[in-house]
């Protein structure tokens, strides 16, 4: 397989599929001297990240020509290769093995980069399955449509058998809906695709004597303890145990004193819609309270006017309406020649009509103020709390601030670049941002981050975060603190320091790459991977596996079928599968309607049935990457 990439998530998909999959990987990446450093995946993993630096140096005295990892052996010390190249040409990727490789993981954080060399990759092997990554949604749907229908016309038939597929994932796409779950019900365990939604929260150990809720399905047993300073987000070695992922009913009984992170809604919904009318404004935007009530308090007085008119005169009462605005506007003639009372009305009407003559000026004035502030940034409103205050709108950030919109959540952004990417969507949502540095004082004031709910700091430097997550706690000790940062074991860190300064308050950190990574290393294992959750600093995947072909899963119970700390079958898709293998309600990927969950335990798999388990990324790897390798074989 092969990855290339310019920054931390290239690094970490690479270690996933070496180190979790066991497969050998080319990584592509550029000169030493224009790299970023690459994350150390966890403490377990520091030992390959120093290999890697040793394996980039040889590469670096033969001239990026290495031929390190050729023996198939799975282990990590001969399961990677090293090419350097400044870019990604044709000839790059035909010496990193294109041609002979069965997967291809482009995720340069450029998208027109990854465009680039996708086409030719398609070019030099028609088999090979492509992973971009790509921020554009739309750009990202016509292109893996593009690549799809090529490796079809190429291959026929071939290209269902290979699985010559292109996935098209974002990294802003994946974290976006952990990080905003974080900050709103303090967990991130949420996978969201096309018409698929589940929510998995973690529950705290039950009191003597009690038994705890096991939701749908117990995904997870948690390491951490009320002792332990690191909460539910340490690390693999938190706690007096390591978290355990899919344990079994004994297990879990036997689990005392032990947290436990349990699947507890699943819904479907079709894909996120926007608002549609975000360039149209309300009434009750375009006027303030005051003016509204100011002409509510105009059309009483006419109403009242032209009644009265109706009773003094006799007349129809639409008649009176139209001689009261006469009246009103000074456009009739003078009551000389009639009654008194009907002359008390037509001065009461023009008095009336004088009034009316600045509250008709001041609606203009505020209408076109209203208009000419939406293309604006909005400012923080008086009053305002309860609110998420968004630190950063990059390509992050805005993801980030669609998904609070999308569920409704009041939002207040910092920003303090002015030419940000996310600035025009905060406009068009309406969305207040304060202009600034957040490292400086007031920036956060002006944010009400006194009166927030939490905090989501997700700019890309870790320093900026953390400075910021610490002068948010001296404002609000027992703010909700979410923060973005880059190194695991620094984020270790930073947890176990903060909790044990504030252990009353809740602090989370993720990692984009951290999210991201075992989507993307499953989808070069084709399109069943539907997401991801973490547990503790751990990943658990949720993926849609067809039966045939499987000896673990065909022909078992569904009880046979579950294998402890490896998969568990959580649901059966219903929908049919037509001819040719096409099936008639979208890819593994895209929209499942249709399952069935809480199986009983004795159903049989079938050869033609799908299902959607949840498995841990060694469990996944004995499924997908055996079939891979035979496969490509």
């Amino acid at each position: 397989m092969v990855v290339c990439g310019d920054d931390g998530l290239a690094h970490r998909l690479a270690a996933e599929l070496r180190l979790v999959y066991g497969e050998q990987v080319t990584l592509v990446v550029p000169p030493s001297g224009r790299r970023v450093r690459q994350p150390v995946v966890g403490r377990a993993r520091a030992a390959s990240a120093a290999l890697l630096d040793r394996m980039v140096n040889a590469a670096v005295g033969r001239g990026g020509n290495g031929n390190g990892g050729g023996n198939g052996a799975p282990e990590p010390a001969g399961g990677e290769r090293v090419v350097q190249a400044t870019e990604l040409t044709e000839a790059v990727l035909a010496e990193a093995g294109v041609e002979r490789a069965t997967a291809l993981a482009l995720v340069y954080d450029d998208d027109e980069t990854n465009i680039r060399a996708a086409l030719a990759a398609r070019r030099l092997n028609h088999r090979i399955r492509l992973v971009l990554r790509l921020y554009n949604r739309r750009l990202g749907q016509h292109i893996e449509e593009l690549l799809d229908q090529a490796a079809t016309l190429a291959l026929g038939d071939g290209a269902t058998r290979y699985d010559a597929s292109t996935t098209v994932l974002s990294d802003a796409d994946t974290a976006a809906p952990a990080l905003a779950a974080t900050a709103l019900a303090g967990t991130s365990k949420v996978v969201q695709t096309e018409g698929l939604l589940l929510r998995a929260v973690e529950r705290q150990p039950p009191a003597p004597g009690e038994v705890a809720d096991p939701g749908l399905a117990t995904l997870a047993l948690l390491s951490a303890t009320a002792n332990d300073p690191a909460g539910a987000d340490g690390s693999d070695s938190s706690g007096e145990q390591g978290p355990q992922l899919l344990p079994d009913a004994a297990t879990v009984r036997a689990a005392t004193g032990r947290g436990a992170v349990v699947l507890e809604q699943v819904s479907y919904s079709g894909p996120a819609q926007g608002s549609g009318r975000g360039g149209t404004l309300p009434f009750a935007s375009l006027f303030s309270r005051r003016l509204r009530w100011s002409l509510f308090g105009l059309v009483v007085c006419v109403v009242a006017l032209a009644v009265a008119l109706k009773v003094v005169t006799g007349e129809h009462l639409l008649h009176a309406t139209y001689v009261t605005l006469l009246d009103l506007f000074a456009i009739n003639e003078p009551a000389l020649q009639q009654s008194t009372a009907r002359q008390v009305l037509q001065l009461l009407s023009g008095l009336v009509g004088l009034l009316l003559l600045p509250v008709l000026l001041a609606a203009v004035l505020e209408g076109l103020g209203t208009f000419r502030s939406a293309s604006a940034l909005r400012k923080p409103p008086r009053g305002l709390g309860g609110h998420v205050v968004l630190l950063g709108l990059g390509k992050i950030g805005t993801r980030v601030l669609t998904r609070l919109r999308e569920l409704h959540i009041p939002v207040v952004c910092v920003e303090s670049d002015p030419e940000a990417r996310g600035l025009a969507t905060a406009r068009r949502l309406r969305v207040p941002v304060v202009l600034g540095d957040v490292t400086q004082e007031g920036v956060l004031e002006a944010a009400k981050i006194h009166r927030a709910h939490a905090l989501l700091a997700v700019t890309s430097a870790d320093t900026t975060n953390l400075e910021a997550a610490l002068y948010a706690r001296s404002v609000r000790p027992d703010l909700r603190v979410v923060l973005r940062l880059y190194d695991d074991d620094f984020a270790t860190a930073v947890y176990r320091t903060l909790r044990a300064a504030h252990p009353y308050a809740l602090t989370r950190s993720r990692s984009v790459s951290h999210l991201a990574a075992p989507a993307f290393a499953g989808a070069m294992f084709g399109r069943q991977i539907l997401g991801a959750i973490p547990v503790e600093r751990r990943v658990l995947l949720f993926a849609a596996v067809d039966v045939g072909g499987h000896p673990r899963l065909e022909g078992r119970t569904v009880a046979e079928a579950f294998r402890p700390g490896a998969w568990r079958v959580l649901a059966l898709r219903t929908g049919a599968v037509g001819e040719g293998g096409e099936e008639d309600e979208g890819s593994a990927g895209g929209r499942l309607s249709g399952l069935v969950w809480d199986l009983p335990e004795g159903y049989v798999l079938k050869d033609g049935d799908r299902v959607v388990l949840a498995a841990t990324r060694r469990g996944l790897a004995e499924l997908l990457g055996r079939r891979s390798r035979e496969q490509a074989g």
